[in-house]
């Protein structure tokens, strides 16, 4: 077992590298070593996988990711808390391979390793973009668990005809099967946030649905069709097509009603008219 970081430790790591969690990045640190183990549990890790961390602040997920893995890829953006996690790190552990990767993950296309898995205790703010482009860039991974603001993970794990249905739960549809895996409370964080949290526990898909060139198109048309909810995917994809005439004969050629409306329709319908748009 590693020693964990708790609630004192972590705000003394805080206090002496001058750093103050700011609501600007989206930063909440989880103080809680029994919310970590059970963070890491509900991640279904073997043990084998390497594993990708995004925003490991000062290493609380981190050291519970590395009593379980041995390969880790840690990416965090903040130069202080960088530098000071590798200090924590090499303290607290031994015969680990840890890696940090000091860079926007916004901007990350390339790591030292594989990954297999993605976990993080994703910053509010860039939760979703940042979740879709490690998906898009690193084909690798096969599942992974996030912690998220729970309205974003309602969102991301929602079905068709939901009312929180929308362009990020299509879109992380394409790589994986998402599901709600349990709440966390406020007060395992530091700062204390103004809204609950939630996990969400991915898998990739056994079969892709198509190529990068499909899954543009298709993004590009979740996006027209969630742009005006209200409106009927004829009206919708009226620019995207030329005219609401033209995307009716698509949405027809696809086997797709042009009545009905963007939240109706799973990944499927939409590679449906992706594919006769291409």
């Amino acid at each position: 077992m590693i020693e964990l970081l708790g609630a004192a430790e972590i705000r003394q790591l805080a206090d002496s590298i001058g750093v103050v969690p700011t609501k600007k990045l989206g930063q909440n640190f989880v103080i809680d070593s029994n919310t970590i183990r059970k963070i890491v549990a509900v991640a279904k890790l073997t043990g084998r996988e390497t594993v990708v961390e995004i925003g490991p602040g000062l290493g609380s997920l981190t050291l519970g990711l590395l009593e379980v893995v041995d390969n880790l890829i840690a990416v965090e953006f903040d130069a202080k808390m960088a530098e000071a996690i590798v200090g924590t790190i090499s303290k607290k552990t031994s015969g680990k391979n840890f890696q940090l990767i000091h860079q926007d993950a916004m901007k990350v296309v390339e790591l030292p390793m594989a990954p297999d898995a993605l976990v993080a205790n994703l910053p509010y703010n860039i939760s979703v973009p940042v979740l879709l482009h490690f998906l898009e860039t690193f084909p690798s991974i096969q599942s992974g668990l996030v912690l998220v603001q729970a309205e974003v993970a309602h969102r991301l794990a929602a079905s068709p005809g939901s009312k929180v249905y929308g362009a990020p739960s299509v879109k992380l549809a394409w790589y994986s099967i998402a599901n709600l895996a349990g709440n966390i409370g406020r007060s395992i964080f530091w700062p204390v946030p103004n809204v609950d949290s939630a996990l969400v526990y991915f898998k990739k898909r056994e079969t892709a649905l198509g190529d990068e060139a499909l899954r543009t198109k298709t993004f590009e048309i979740i996006d027209y069709a969630f742009a005006q909810r209200r409106k009927t995917l004829r009206q919708a994809l009226a620019k995207f097509a030329g005219s609401a005439d033209q995307a009716e004969k698509l949405l027809v050629s696809a086997g797709v009603s042009p009545s009905l409306r963007g939240e109706e329709l799973t990944i499927f319908d939409f590679v449906k008219i992706a594919k006769v748009a291409s």
